[in-house]
C-alpha cells in the first residue's frame, strides 16, 4: 500500500512521482516496479540541513547550503505541515538560490523535504 507524500522513482527513465491519495498494487514505469526513495535526515554539517530563518510572525525563509550547478543541484523544495494537510512547493533552476519563502502560522509544525537529482530525498522529519 501506498503512503501519501512517499516518492518514487523509475530506474530506466528517472521519472519520479510523489503520492497524493493513497492506494493498494505497484507504482509501475517502463514495464518495472518502480523503487520507493528512502528519505534521508540530515547532520547539521550536510548541505541538505535546512535553515529557518523568521522574516515576520508569520512568514519564514527555508534555506539549503547545496550546489546549484547542472551536474548536482535540488531540484525542489517542500514545506509541508506536521499533520500532512498543507504542502508548499518551489521548484528550483540550476544556479538559482536554493530557498523558499513561505507563510505559516506553524501552531501545528511543519518539516521541510527536498529532492536533490544526485543524492534524493532529504527530510527534517
Amino acid at each position: 500500500m501506498t503512503q501519501k507524500f512517499e516518492m518514487y522513482k523509475c530506474d530506466i527513465c528517472n521519472n519520479v512521482v510523489e503520492i497524493t491519495h493513497e492506494g493498494m498494487g505497484e507504482l509501475v514505469c517502463c514495464n518495472q516496479n518502480m523503487r520507493l526513495l528512502k528519505e534521508n535526515k540530515p547532520m547539521e554539517d550536510n548541505a541538505h540541513f535546512a535553515h529557518v530563518e523568521k522574516l515576520s510572525d508569520i512568514e519564514k525563509r527555508v534555506y539549503f547550503n547545496h550546489p546549484m550547478t547542472p551536474e548536482h543541484h535540488i531540484e525542489y523544495i517542500e514545506v509541508i505541515s506536521s499533520d500532512n494537510k498543507y504542502l508548499k512547493r518551489k521548484f528550483l533552476k540550476e544556479n538559482e538560490l536554493a530557498e523558499l519563502k513561505f507563510k505559516c502560522n506553524c501552531n501545528e509544525g511543519f518539516y521541510v523535504r527536498l529532492y536533490c537529482n544526485l543524492d534524493g530525498v532529504w527530510t527534517t522529519k
